[in-house]
């Protein structure tokens, strides 16, 4: 079939759903006028009972920051509403892009891919580990053992599968050169895990994931991905450029990770929210 012919038979649709959604909605109004002291009493739901929802992704642009420092999302234009009556984007994208998972393909030979793992391991209580004040000071502060300790002895024992996130600060850096925080000699400079924290979350804890508001689960200047390569092999899940940890206490909320469910990936972009 031509490509003409193709687009008078979308154009054409899309004029027949209109005028099906037209009429639908004309009776919707009547039948909500005629209903409206129901709807009124009736409150919207929410998944279990949760008060409020808090977006933890950043917007993902062409221009977002990587870790290699070269462009790694694309966007080309391919129909538009002005020519075509519909639009649709071509996107080209690394997996490891904007807010993203690291599936536990990304960092062994045979690990989960990011479509295997399991749906229990994607919504999971979250505990958020502050460390801030040591990234103010310190662009290559790590969370370690003794971080891990305090926010234990002040708030018990963390959750079964949970995911614990870094809190460093760094999610406010996201549209500034800062973000990546790369020396003259090309070394980067963030905050990230400590392998030692990596580790007693593995011997002491249930932990299914870590989170971090930077680039990698290792800090900047790592020279070797030992964390990735202690984490990720145990068929555990990291998360990396998670936004907007500051809008939820240290305990309390469940994270709900929108993993793309792409066979053989070894990670990708994630929508990721907070219910609480």
């Amino acid at each position: 079939m031509c490509t003409h012919c193709v687009m008078e038979s979308v154009k054409r649709r899309m004029m027949s759903r209109r005028d099906l959604f037209r009429r639908a909605a004309t009776g919707s109004v009547a039948a909500a006028a005629a209903t409206s002291g129901i709807m009124a009493a009736t409150p919207a739901a929410r998944a279990q009972g949760a008060m409020r929802v808090e977006d933890m992704t950043h917007e993902l642009f062409p221009e977002f920051p990587t870790y290699f420092g070269e462009q790694q999302f694309f966007v080309e234009e391919v129909f538009t509403w002005d020519e075509h009556m519909f639009n649709l984007n071509v996107n080209t994208i690394n997996e490891h892009t904007g807010t993203h998972i690291d599936a536990p393909l990304h960092f062994s030979e045979d690990g989960q891919s990011v479509a295997e793992i399991p749906l229990s391991n994607l919504v999971v209580p979250l505990a958020i580990v502050d460390i801030r004040e040591k990234a103010a000071a310190d662009a290559d502060a790590q969370v370690t053992p003794d971080d891990l300790r305090a926010w234990i002895a002040e708030h018990g024992p963390l959750p079964e599968n949970c995911c614990v996130a870094m809190n460093s600060g760094w999610d406010a850096f996201v549209n500034d050169a800062k973000f990546r925080n790369a020396d003259d000699d090309g070394v980067m400079h963030f905050p990230g895990f400590h392998v030692e924290a990596a580790q007693m979350l593995l011997e002491e804890t249930g932990a299914i994931g870590i989170a971090v508001d930077t680039l990698s689960l290792d800090h900047g200047p790592s020279p070797d991905f030992a964390t990735h390569y202690e984490w990720l092999p145990t068929n555990r899940w990291g998360l990396e450029c998670i936004a907007n940890l500051d809008a939820l206490p240290a305990t309390g909320a469940t994270l709900v990770l929108g993993a793309p469910k792409v066979r053989g990936g070894t990670g990708g972009p994630s929508r990721v929210f907070a219910m609480l």
